[in-house]
């Protein structure tokens, strides 16, 4: 009796079980650690919880304390009593206490522990098997005669009686230990393929986690190399802005000081005219005609004008090139770009192609129609509307009619050319159909050895003489009226800006009088980028 109040003491009030890793409570009630953690799961929304045992509330979660005393009772208990734990099946001859059976008998209907099967008939009807408490099922319902044979027909099993007079006479039957055998052949067949599937799933499971392994190495390595990145774009940024601002205060500077230049010449200016100004006012306020008339002429104040209209031209427009800064914060940020994305994002220059309907008897256009050449020899073009008849000059294929475009023209090889964009609508023949000399064109030119000027509706403006000019780049913003050209020196010089109010389709325009000139091909992702933002 001692032994089952023990076994009694070791069950878990929630599971009704032996305890399973017990844990203890503040109020001293124990529990296996699962079943009280499922207990206060449901209680967690009600937000107070209670000994399932003795009801004590806490109002937090309790901890729980492993029971290390009990847990070494349990391993004991265990230890001691596998067979009873195992099976639960005591032997029946022993009333003072519960000792676990080893064995149960059919013929008895009883279960023996080893001091009784010792004793134990042995006879061959007294039939036994592993311990049970179910001895009512070994034997057949009807005879009460215990079970032996296998019906295959009705997947039953039966006694003797059932083969022989019962109802499964004339089935084909067998011993219930060759039955056995055969399904135990078939469940070890089916253990082998379940076995054969868990090797394969586990394979499975392997691979999987190899691959998760990979997946996290690499997304390691890939946030490795991205923190980087930010960190290197963030440095080339701070290095970009302050290249930009040193521009800003470059152009700064420079216009400060034009301008401070000017307006000591203008305070000289307003000076003399002071001066003069006074020396008319006392010689009307003279009464002496003579002294009047003998007095030195002051001079014709018109004489002037012109200079003063010059040096109002020079002064008029000074601003900062914002072109200039643009192309370099937007070319600085699409290297930045480029480095990222290998160049592959963004629209690449407009490729210029020469349209040999238009060119001029002199000139000789290449076969991919990116080189026009002066020739002494006359190339006796069709005749066509569309041909210059006058001037060695040859229009573009492309017409642009929207958007902003830039393209580059190497003029290193002529000392007498012209390149800008016209109407299509330009003369074809006589003066009006020179590059410039017409309000449907607008040109840079150079002839000989004379320094670069730009030209619109026949008006010259002469550009500084250190224009290097090997390369020309020309940018159009359709939209915003704006015809822009630059030399492609280092570092790059805004040349000259024309404004106006595009009313027709504009073609590129070249013109060359010695040597030739080249569209040069399409440019760099990176370099697109800074142009195509200005």
């Amino acid at each position: 009796m001692a032994s089952a109040d023990l076994r009694k003491e070791l069950d878990c009030s929630i599971c009704l079980t032996i305890y399973t890793d017990p844990v203890t409570l503040r109020c001293g009630h124990n529990f296996c650690r699962l079943c009280i953690n499922l207990v206060l799961d449901t209680q967690e929304g009600a937000g107070v919880y209670s000994c399932p045992e003795c009801r004590e509330k806490f109002q937090e979660r309790p901890e729980l304390q492993r029971n290390i005393t009990l847990c070494n009772i349990v391993e004991s208990f265990r230890s001691a009593q596998p067979d009873q734990e195992e099976t639960g099946v005591f032997c029946t001859y022993c009333i003072h206490s519960p000792v676990p059976a080893v064995m149960s008998c059919l013929m008895c209907e009883a279960s023996l522990c080893d001091n009784h099967l010792r004793v134990h008939s042995k006879s061959p009807e007294h039939v036994l098997c592993d311990p049970t408490t179910s001895l009512e099922n070994r034997k057949c319902s009807v005879h009460k005669k215990i079970l032996e044979y296998y019906c295959l027909t009705d997947a039953a099993c039966i006694c003797v009686s059932c083969s022989l007079a019962g109802d499964h006479q004339g089935h084909k039957v067998e011993t219930l230990d060759e039955a056995s055998e055969k399904k135990k052949q078939k469940l070890r067949n089916d253990l082998q393929e379940l076995i054969t599937k868990t090797e394969e799933t586990e394979k499975e499971v392997q691979s999987l986690q190899e691959n998760k392994r990979k997946v996290h190495e690499k997304s390691s390595g890939v946030t490795e190399r991205v923190t980087a990145l930010f960190k290197d774009l963030r440095r080339q940024l701070d290095d970009l802005e302050k290249r930009v601002l040193r521009e800003v205060s470059r152009q700064e500077e420079q216009l400060s000081l034009a301008l401070a230049d000017f307006i000591q010449q203008l305070e000289i200016k307003k000076a003399e005219l002071s001066r003069k100004m006074c020396h008319i006012e006392e010689l009307c306020n003279m009464t002496d005609p003579l002294t009047v008339l003998q007095e030195s002429h002051t001079g014709d104040l018109c004489d002037t004008e012109e200079g003063d209209k010059e040096d109002r031209e020079r002064r008029d427009g000074r601003d900062l090139d914002v072109a200039l800064i643009s192309h370099t914060l937007y070319t600085g940020l699409s290297d930045i770009i480029a480095g990222v994305t290998g160049g592959c994002i963004i629209q690449e220059a407009t490729d210029i192609f020469l349209d040999i309907n238009t060119a001029g008897n002199s000139l000789h256009i290449s076969d991919d129609m990116k080189i026009v050449s002066w020739s002494d020899v006359r190339q006796n073009h069709p005749q066509t509307p569309k041909r210059f008849q006058k001037y060695p000059q040859v229009l573009s294929r492309q017409s642009f009619s929207s958007g902003r475009h830039y393209w580059e023209v190497d003029v290193s090889k002529s000392e007498w050319w012209g390149v800008g964009m016209c109407y299509p609508s330009i003369e074809r023949k006589g003066e009006q159909s020179l590059i410039g000399g017409n309000n449907k064109s607008w040109g840079l030119l150079k002839l000989n050895h004379d320094n670069c000027f730009v030209r619109h509706e026949s008006t010259k403006i002469q550009l500084p003489d250190n224009v290097c000019s090997n390369r020309v780049r020309i940018y159009l913003d359709y939209e915003a009226g704006r015809l822009s050209f630059y030399d492609l020196c280092v570092p790059i010089t805004h040349l000259h800006t024309f404004t106006a109010n595009f009313t027709e389709p504009l073609h590129a325009v070249f013109g060359v009088s010695e040597g030739s000139i080249k569209m040069c091909g399409k440019k760099s992702n990176q370099e697109m980028q800074g142009w195509k933002a200005l």
